[in-house]
């Protein structure tokens, strides 16, 4: 099958066009692309501290979905097809070289959604699929919680942890927050995935062993629903945390990643890591 997708020259001409795209890393050097879809009501900044700890050969993009941040006035996505649909849009220009895809919790729903849009659109296929803190589309326990009020949304927010007290506590801020929650809440819990073949990338599920959603005691469950997903591997891996393990375990979690899109990334002795931000 010959993939359709752009030359490099146009590719890179086209990358800085797209208000879904934000990059903070991105050299000559770069053989590789890790693109980062935030979690519900999360924004494409939640992944910037990451490129602090990028090595020259990868390129850092983070998706920002709209009604957040630079975004807060464009209008929502109606739905996971609409939100799909677009993200591919964006991220199509970007294939010009090896990629990967990290989603955390939603993140992992849009990414897995992803991959088949690009496999439909015969795109390069990514290298690896990363799945965090997140039972697999199809098995992930889903409610009603965008239908709920702000009291219930917060309770919510402080079960899962992430979100600071004090910004939960401003009027303002709260607003904000919550109104990005409620859409991104509406999108994943009327998601409704269809059949399809599965995957041909290997899928890492990675996630906190306290983590509610996906915890160390569910991790084996919600990996074997992901391995039904792909004809390549399924691996696991849990850190310590909650829900939001990889804020704290950023380092750990970062070199996880880059040791599965490319074993020499991590194990050129010559390298220095910087400190994480």
């Amino acid at each position: 099958m010959t993939a359709a997708f752009p030359p490099k020259s146009a590719a890179r001409a086209g990358r800085a066009d797209s208000p879904w795209i934000r990059r903070w890393n991105e050299g000559s050097a770069s053989r590789l692309t890790l693109i980062c879809l935030p979690h519900a009501g999360g924004s494409a900044g939640f992944y910037r501290p990451w490129a602090a700890l990028m090595p020259p050969e990868v390129e850092l993009v983070a998706l920002q979905y709209p009604g957040r941040e630079d975004r807060f006035d464009d209008p929502a996505s109606a739905g996971m097809d609409e939100l799909v649909t677009a993200v591919a849009d964006a991220v199509l220009p970007l294939l010009d070289r090896p990629y990967a895809l990290f989603g955390h919790s939603m993140g992992s729903a849009v990414a897995w959604e992803l991959a088949h849009e690009l496999d439909r659109r015969r795109a390069p296929a990514p290298r690896r699929l990363f799945a965090s803190g997140r039972a697999a589309p199809g098995t992930a326990v889903t409610g009603q919680l965008h239908r709920q009020d702000d009291d219930v949304l917060c309770a919510e927010l402080a079960r899962l942890g992430g979100t600071s007290r004090e910004v939960l506590d401003d009027p303002g801020l709260r607003s904000l927050v919550l109104t990005a929650v409620r859409h991104d809440y509406r999108i994943i819990e009327t998601h409704r995935p269809e059949a399809r073949p599965p995957l041909s990338c290997p899928i890492h599920v990675l996630t906190g062993d306290a983590d509610p959603e996906l915890g160390e005691r569910r991790s084996r469950a919600g990996a074997a629903g992901w391995a039904d997903l792909t004809s390549a591997r399924t691996e696991v891996r849990v850190f310590p945390g909650d829900h939001f393990y990889l804020t704290p375990r950023r380092r750990e979690v970062v070199a996880t990643v880059l040791r599965r899109m490319d074993p020499s990334l991590t194990t050129d002795a010559r390298r220095t890591w910087p400190s994480t931000p």
